[in-house]
């Protein structure tokens, strides 16, 4: 390249960025809402079975289960989530996650499907009173007559409150 070219390309104006293009988000419920979780961060799903709990945990983590070798601590996000208790049978799984680096599992009521947002299909989280917390919600997606709550896993895994790094910190 010349240095005439060099210097244009220099000056030239950036490019406008590029719109992100989709997002796929793994869908579940919980109750009566349906929500989203990148699917990036998705490593597997499985059915519920039956956890070993660890005293003094919080009380959203039902215990930990040996997957493959690695021994992986399992969130109830009803429990989390305040919702009402949950009932655990056959349509109730375990959505394994990879987040910051850790193997996490969370209970949910059923998983739905894998969906495709583009990013006029979601919409910034609505602001509430002081008291709730909308820090994990990355904001609400719709499709058709659908309406989820797009949660940021890995901030809410992450999170001071959900204390999983230290649990299973080494």
């Amino acid at each position: 390249m010349t240095q005439a070219a060099l210097a244009r390309v220099a000056i030239a104006p950036e490019a406008p960025v590029p719109a992100q293009g989709p997002r796929e988000f793994l869908t579940f419920r919980l109750g009566e809402e349906e929500y989203g979780i990148e699917i990036l961060k998705v490593q597997e799903i499985r059915g519920y079975e039956a956890v070993t709990a660890i005293a003094n945990t919080p009380e959203f983590i039902k215990g930990v289960i040996n997957l493959r070798g690695t021994i992986v601590p399992i969130v109830d996000m009803r429990i989390k989530f305040n919702l009402s208790s949950a009932n655990y049978d056959q349509f109730t799984v375990v959505i394994i996650l990879n987040v910051a680096e850790r193997v996490v599992g969370m209970v949910v009521d059923s998983v739905s499907d894998v969906i495709s947002l583009g990013s006029e299909q979601v919409r910034p989280a609505p602001s509430f009173a002081a008291g709730l917390d909308t820090e994990y919600i990355i904001g609400l997606g719709t499709i058709d007559e659908r309406m989820l709550i797009l949660v940021d896993i890995e901030k809410l895994m992450a999170s001071r409150d959900m204390a999983l790094l230290e649990v299973i910190a080494e």
